[in-house]
């Protein structure tokens, strides 16, 4: 539902869900030994107007849960409330499987309690606390129009502020080929901001215009994660501006209603992935409108690619250069940029301060490349495919369901191994009983993005907690059976344990079959 702001007339742009059911006290841990979370089902067809990608490999079947014995752990849960969303705590959980396997500590998502005053008055976004919702609003700090011109190609038709530098936006916001197409929706990056312009082609009857009418209406801000907010106002305006040229009032008091009030360092930094690594977005938001948000697409990105899921998350962890290509629309690539750094989570302390960030571009073009001749760690996409020859910018290359990469020290990652098989069907399992609970429960207090996060999330923690315990031992060796412990394979993922030592600065050696490396 859509609901008109109260402080600007002109605007029809605020999406406000339906309330959320009052959740008081925390939620009992889940039964399930490697889960997270219940989480509802969710559609996972692309509203219409947007194109969607074929499906890769679906889950398995549905398998057995086993009983775990649980003690909160105040220490792990004040480090894991560190990489958790607004809106929400984590509970650090100490869990003995049944399997015989070591306790270790497994952080769960819980609704956050209630925020002074919110149950009696007006939540604009549900799912987001009081706290989160005032610093994170009014903070657009450019508005714009792209058009396509017959004779200068892309270019700034307007903007607000009038002193912007905008510089690269008319590309980045109407991506490479987009003229075959009629509508879409880019992320991108400029500088320390993001952006977010939806896209649209109309036909016309003017020679000037050969046919085509081709205009992108778009915004940049400091924070990523509330731009999915305003998509549906750019979709709308988009048209309108289609429709009716140079009508820029809706745009102009959208900005007066949300122009940012930035701080004076400017210090060019970009936030880092890992900080949006869990949805802040309604546990209940209608299918329809969670799609614009890029973590409501982490089902469908992993059903996608499938068991390839796992080589992704290897290139990930290890902070290697990917760049995902696909002809237009570049909308659900975008998300698929955020899911590959979702898959890099860590919350142990200490875990990644010395590598570098895995930053997301979200869609580059040419104009990028001596951006990214500097960047030692990326996720990107493109809609060109030039990139495919330009092989010292990337280390991984992704076209559909194809990874591969150039570099040969990286080939055997491409190789899935029995380990690898195993943890995805141990996610594919564990999805399918979050599914059965939410269609016999009616369970709608968290979602399957939070299951697929916190698995991946969980997955780096026990690697890393083996890592740095054994590191800090009198024998730092790391033996078959550790590595079996970490749910590695000790000798299909030798080389990505060699890479992931060397990446981390860990000081362990690694011993298998009387072969070693330190």
């Amino acid at each position: 539902m859509v609901k008109q702001s109260d402080r600007a007339p002109l605007l029809d742009w605020e999406e406000i869900p339906p309330p959320e059911p009052n959740r008081a006290g925390p939620l009992p841990p889940p039964p399930l030994p490697r889960s997270h979370s219940q989480p509802p089902r969710e559609k996972e067809d692309a509203p219409a107007g947007r194109s969607s990608q074929p499906a890769g490999p679906g889950p398995g079947p549905a398998g057995r849960s086993s009983t775990t014995t649980t003690t909160t752990t105040a220490a792990a849960a004040a480090a894991a409330n560190r990489c958790v969303p607004p809106g929400k705590r984590a509970t650090a959980v100490v869990a003995g499987c049944g399997d015989g396997s070591p306790a270790r500590p497994r952080t769960y998502l819980r609704p956050a309690a209630e925020p002074p005053g919110g149950a009696g008055g007006r939540v604009p976004f549900p799912g987001l606390s009081a706290r989160d919702q005032w610093e994170e609003k009014d903070q657009i700090v450019a508005v714009f129009v792209v058009t396509f011109d017959t004779r200068s190609g892309n270019m700034v038709e307007w903007c607000l502020p009038h002193d912007v530098n905008l510089d690269g936006v008319e590309f980045k916001s109407m991506a490479s080929g987009s003229h075959r197409i009629t509508s879409d929706f880019i992320y991108f990056r400029k500088g320390r901001y993001f952006g977010l312009a939806c896209f649209a082609n109309m036909p016309v009857e003017s020679e000037l215009e050969r046919g085509a009418r081709m205009k992108s209406v778009g915004i940049l801000s400091p924070s990523y994660t509330l731009l999915y907010r305003y998509m549906h106002f750019l979709e709308n305006q988009v048209r309108h501006q289609l429709q009716c040229p140079g009508q820029y009032s809706p745009l102009e008091a959208f900005y007066e209603d949300k122009k940012a009030v930035l701080p004076p360092r400017g210090n060019g930094l970009v936030t880092a992935c890992p900080t949006w690594s869990v949805t802040t977005i309604n546990r209940c938001m209608h299918p329809e409108m969670k799609i614009t948000h890029p973590a409501g697409c982490m089902s469908q990105f992993i059903q996608f690619f499938g068991e390839q899921i796992m080589v992704l998350w290897k290139f990930a962890l290890l902070r290697k250069r990917l760049l995902i290509f696909s002809p237009p629309p570049i909308g659900v690539v975008c998300y698929r940029v955020y899911c590959c750094c979702s898959l890099a989570n860590v919350s142990l302390p200490g875990i990644g301060v010395s590598v570098p960030e895995l930053r997301p571009f979200f869609y580059i073009n040419v104009a990028d490349i001596p951006t990214l001749e500097t960047e030692m760690s990326y996720v990107a996409c493109t809609t060109e495919k030039i990139f495919e020859e330009k092989k010292e910018l990337y280390d991984v290359y992704i076209d559909n369901q194809n990874v591969k990469t150039h570099r040969g020290h990286l080939q055997p990652l491409l190789r899935l191994n029995a380990a690898d098989k195993e943890k995805y069907r141990k996610l594919s399992e564990q999805r399918q009983l979050l599914l059965y609970s939410q269609e016999v429960d009616g369970d709608c207090t968290s979602n399957e993005e939070d299951l697929f996060i916190l698995f991946f999330m969980e997955l780096n923690n026990r690697i890393f907690q083996t890592l740095t315990e054994l590191a800090a031992s009198a024998d730092p060796i790391l033996t078959a059976e550790h590595v079996r412990a970490m749910g590695l394979d000790p000798q299909g993922d030798r080389t990505f344990l060699v890479d992931l030592l060397e990446v981390y600065g860990i000081d362990v050696t690694l011993v298998i079959d009387n072969l070693c490396c330190s």
